[in-house]
């Protein structure tokens, strides 16, 4: 028998949805005299160690938060100084004027932050307040209580054989209870993809489409660091069907936030996002502020693209869910932090109304209705077109958003819709092979070298997290008819096909302790044959401020 625990929120998740919405409901219970008892886990070794992001934070949702922000000595302290947009070609690149940029390209206000670091103080916050947070703690599985209802959670098992068996130093997982759990595990989470599927959330609403965003952190030389700035590229190395961009922000102490994010509905088999951004950073307009730098940090994370059209029903028996989770990134202003904050604050509301009232476990109706009214929904109203516009190439997706933005302000007559990203891939015959370069080792890099600095680590004797659901699959359709595409869209190196001795059958090898937990082989499998799972707690990378 697993111990149990119980409280009356659980909040699955130590990103900014679930810390915001933890010290929410801290603030609100205070101001009403009551006491509340809040748990949060997250899988993550410490707060922060699985937040990567760009990352530009429009500072509104912190406001609201924490007035006093700047007093509370948050690590919000790079303000952005200047914009700049560029379109790339081979050799060259065209700028936009700043007067022709829409609105959302714009981030005068807002600051350059580390999201590691932001989440690490938001946890001090909630510590602070007397919430009691846990990090190393992977929730693997949603308990029901016998009315169907969400009645918590159950943490893995610790030292399972890579057979599941129980190990010499097997631990039973822990339950955790709640009246409420709020679950904000992030993009594609994988327990908010067995809610969806469960109490039937998608029904009625879009797939989710996504981006793949692969990020290095560099420290350069002081006379190509320009504090504050901010750089979006668009087109080369992509061709102009395929939607994807880079961003480079300077933050302080001469340390710049470099990455490129590709969206998951690209069709070649053969590309790779990872070998795009390593291609991308030797582009002249590019390199030039990386020559005679060092690279400090590496990792890689899946992103929720589709706005409003994909946002799934949030609520359901016992919880409800907030973040990424559910999808709430504004992918038109690259930005997702605050949004992120936002819907967890407004589910901490509708929980602390809940309970005043004496109930538990039931539809936390007023969350998503205090979302149609917040501005919020206004902001991801208005960018709704984006991605769907973005599907019909570089150039007349950017002129139809840049109308549906200056003409319309966001809010045309119509709503254009999304398909699912896994089934955009092309067979290999059909599509032309990718050359890569091969890095340099000074300004490209190669995958493992990569990994080593995102500090990844698995325990190897633990049962495989990346789980085939036909491992025939793999090779039978994957394989022999998209090139085992799995073997480039992974961004650590976890996929290979080898063959056990000369002339032997081909297999799929999965090296799970490279995975960086971006969740894109989940998404973007075209069979649908890979399941992530979470390991064992506090495991995966250990980012120092992504």
């Amino acid at each position: 028998m697993r111990e149990s625990m119980e409280f009356d929120v659980l909040i699955v998740g130590g990103g900014p949805a679930g810390l915001a919405a933890a010290i929410r409901l801290k603030q609100l219970a205070d101001e009403k005299g009551q006491a509340l008892s809040i748990c949060l886990i997250e899988k993550g070794a410490e707060i922060g160690a699985h937040s990567l992001s760009g990352a530009v934070l429009d500072p509104r949702t912190l406001g609201e938060l924490f007035p006093d922000w700047k007093e509370r000595g948050a690590p919000v302290s790079t303000e952005v100084t200047e914009d700049r947009f560029m379109f790339l070609s081979e050799n060259g690149s065209r700028s936009v004027p700043i007067g022709l940029l829409p609105a959302c390209f714009q981030n005068h206000g807002n600051y350059i932050v580390r999201l590691g670091h932001l989440a690490k103080w938001l946890g001090e916050q909630a510590e602070a307040a007397g919430i009691e947070v846990y990090p190393g703690f992977a929730a693997a599985e949603i308990l029901f209580d016998d009315s169907g209802a969400v009645k918590g959670i159950a943490t893995g098992d610790m030292g399972l054989t890579r057979e599941g068996e129980p190990g010499p130093h097997h631990q039973l997982g822990m339950e955790l209870h709640a009246k409420y759990t709020l679950f904000a595990e992030g993009c594609r989470g994988h327990l908010g993809k067995q809610l969806e599927e469960h109490f039937k959330l998608r029904d009625g609403v879009d797939p989710q489409t996504y981006g793949i965003g692969i990020k290095e952190l560099w420290e350069i030389k002081p006379e190509h660091h320009v504090r504050g700035l901010v750089v979006h590229t668009a087109g080369w190395p992509l061709d102009t069907r395929t939607y994807g961009g880079s961003f480079m922000y300077h933050l302080e102490d001469n340390l710049v936030a470099i990455g490129f994010v590709v969206g998951l509905n690209y069709a070649n088999p053969y590309l790779s996002p990872f070998e795009e951004f390593q291609r991308y950073k030797n582009h002249p307009d590019i390199r030039r502020f990386l020559d005679g730098g060092k690279r400090l940090s590496y990792g890689a994370r899946a992103l929720s693209a589709g706005g409003l059209q994909s946002l799934p029903k949030t609520t359901f028996p016992g919880g409800a869910l907030i973040g990424d989770d559910a999808g709430y990134l504004n992918a038109s202003r690259i930005k997702g932090i605050h949004a992120a904050m936002k819907s967890g604050m407004l589910a901490a509301e509708a929980v602390v109304e809940a309970l005043a009232a004496e109930r538990a476990r039931d539809e936390l109706e007023a969350y998503p209705k205090a979302f149609r009214q917040s501005w919020l929904f206004d902001e991801l109203y208005k960018a709704r077109n984006f991605k769907p516009l973005m599907k019909k190439g570089l150039w007349m997706g950017s002129l139809l958003f840049g109308m549906d933005q200056m003409l319309f302000r966001g809010k045309a007559p119509w709503t254009l819709h999304n398909t699912a990203d896994h089934t955009a891939l092309k067979p290999a015959s059909e599509c032309q092979p990718i050359d890569y370069p091969k890095p340099d080792g000074v300004i490209s890099f190669d995958r493992l070298s990569s990994v080593f600095l995102s500090n990844t680590n698995h325990e190897e004797e633990q049962p495989c997290h990346l789980q085939l659901k036909d491992p025939s699959v793999a090779i039978r359709i994957n394989l022999e008819q998209y090139d085992s595409p799995e073997q480039r869209y992974c961004p650590a190196g976890v996929y290979e096909i080898v063959r056990d001795g000369e002339g032997g059958a081909p297999r799929l090898q999965i090296n799970a302790q490279n995975c960086v937990h971006c969740k894109t082989c989940d998404i973007k499998d075209p069979t649908q044959n890979i399941n992530w799972v979470v390991p064992q707690g506090g495991e995966g990378p250990i980012y120092q401020g992504m």
